[in-house]
């Protein structure tokens, strides 16, 4: 699996509202220019990020982003399935269904569903709450 493009810039774009000051709204604007990514294509990002309800925006001259929960309960999981849906390692695991040739023969189909199971555990043991500490401990020792 390799994770696409959009999923990485929306990880970044999470990991960068997670270290704002609380009740601070970050611009397309500010996050675009502090990420590297191309404006128009995070603008996308932020609508569906905010349509799967991990961020909350507020229109207007002075409005933004935010995140929508404490960043200790974004995981990396949440944030890959809300732009890019289920995460599968395999045909063989999209679901109870396998649609493969070999339904019924295949011995791998096991094999699979531990691999994908223990990659979605991984990223859903990684959250964004260390990221909020990180920046907190740098702002301390500026």
């Amino acid at each position: 699996m390799r994770l696409s493009r959009k999923s990485d810039y929306a990880l970044r774009a999470v990991r960068h509202l997670s270290t704002l000051p609380k009740g601070k709204l970050g611009s397309i604007n500010s996050v675009s220019e502090a990420e590297e990514i191309p404006r128009e294509f995070l603008a996308k990002i932020l609508k569906d990020l905010t349509r799967s309800g991990i961020l909350v925006s507020y229109q207007g001259v002075t409005g933004g982003y935010r995140i929508a929960k404490l960043p200790k309960d974004i995981t990396f999981l949440d944030v890959i399935e809300a732009i890019d849906g289920p995460v599968h390692l395999n045909l063989c695991t999209e679901d109870d269904n396998c649609r493969c040739e070999r339904q019924g023969t295949c011995q791998m189909k096991d094999f699979w569903a531990v691999q994908e199971g223990s990659f979605k555990k991984s990223l859903s043991r990684e959250h964004f709450g260390k990221y909020k500490r990180a920046a907190k401990e740098n702002s301390d020792q500026i």
